[in-house]
């Protein structure tokens, strides 16, 4: 069989193949108040009848001043669970694995208010500038992670992501561009990961499930992250239980980043190979072919979808046709399928 199409167990959860949709932003919580609509039932669950193995939910913010828009889902009060519960519930019908990824914008967040980030230092001139956080407003952001996964566990998510990448507020503290504090927060690689160190910490005590962290391995700029220095911070995540990186990049400032199909998976090849950690590779990869060789080549351990799955919800019998596999059908597309 295709390596793309073999089970894979973390923890006491089987994923029935490789195949991941990434998180995406669907800007459709129209009321501002971050609930599941109708939009959400339906998009979700869609890729579930595609046969997709595990469907990450988009950054839901475990505060309301950590939402990238005011359109995003939230997770920070008690009344997201029954939504959220409920798109799960449809996710599951169809045999895929669930996951939420839980997030906070930092200096990026584009709601109405003050924002927050390690430094008081704005994104670019189109974003307002953040106040940087004091230690008592970071003890309530790990709180709110913890809040978070406790309502993820209730809602029935089989995986918690914490969005560590994309130049949000986790990557904030983790780069020295947008980390200038001289506080026990930055400084040091060791000082600058100590926000998510006490995140996963917090997250592990009432998180049994699978934990992933997505990360931004390389910034793109003088005097940033690149994926050696990402290193010694996945040795860290593995010490701490994390189950899998998830490799995307840039973002965290302004910058030109050369992308062609499979730009970042050297990066996931890199902290999968030097960790050792299980990896997830992101990033333009589109053709089956191009999956199943990441995989067999050992290059990492998940293949994580974005854009593509927008374009076709049933890319797992797409690439099941072109690798010669015969997958589960779903019986009202039998006709179709076989």
């Amino acid at each position: 069989m295709a390596k793309l199409f073999e089970p894979y167990t973390i923890k006491d959860i089987t994923f029935k193949n490789r195949i991941v949709m990434a998180p995406m932003c669907m800007y459709q919580s129209d009321l501002e108040d971050g609930h599941v609509r109708d939009w959400h039932r339906v998009h979700y669950p869609t890729r579930a009848v595609g046969q997709v193995g595990l469907i990450i939910i988009e950054a839901t913010a475990v505060q309301p001043a950590g939402r990238i828009s005011a359109q995003d889902l939230g997770i920070w009060d008690d009344a997201h669970i029954e939504g959220l519960a409920d798109i799960v519930r449809l996710m599951k019908q169809h045999g895929a694995k669930t996951g939420i990824q839980l997030a906070h914008a930092g200096r990026k967040a584009t709601v109405e208010g003050p924002i927050q980030a390690p430094s008081a230092i704005a994104f670019n001139d189109k974003y307002q500038t953040p106040v940087e956080m004091s230690k008592e407003e970071i003890k309530e952001t790990v709180q709110a992670f913890k809040d978070g996964a406790v309502r993820a566990k209730k809602a029935g998510f089989d995986v918690i992501e914490l969005h560590a990448a994309h130049g949000y507020l986790i990557n904030q503290f983790l780069s020295p561009l947008t980390n200038k504090r001289s506080d026990e927060y930055g400084g040091s690689s060791e000082n600058r990961y100590r926000l998510l160190r006490e995140v996963i910490d917090a997250v592990n005590e009432v998180w049994d499930g699978p934990l992933f962290v997505r990360i931004s391995a390389h910034d793109y700029a003088e005097g940033g992250m690149d994926p050696e220095q990402y290193v010694e911070m996945a040795q860290w995540m593995k010490e701490q239980g994390v189950d899998l990186v998830d490799v995307s990049s840039g973002a965290v400032v302004p910058a030109q980043i050369p992308v062609f199909p499979g730009y970042q998976v050297p990066f996931a090849e890199t902290i999968k190979h030097r960790t050792p950690i299980a990896t997830g590779a992101v990033g333009l990869i589109t053709s089956p072919l191009h999956a199943e060789e990441i995989l067999q080549n050992n290059r990492a351990d998940m293949i994580f979808l974005a854009r593509e799955l927008l374009r076709d919800p049933y890319w797992a019998y797409t690439a099941s046709r072109e690798l010669g596999v015969s997958i589960d059908v779903p019986e009202p597309y039998t006709r179709g399928w076989v």
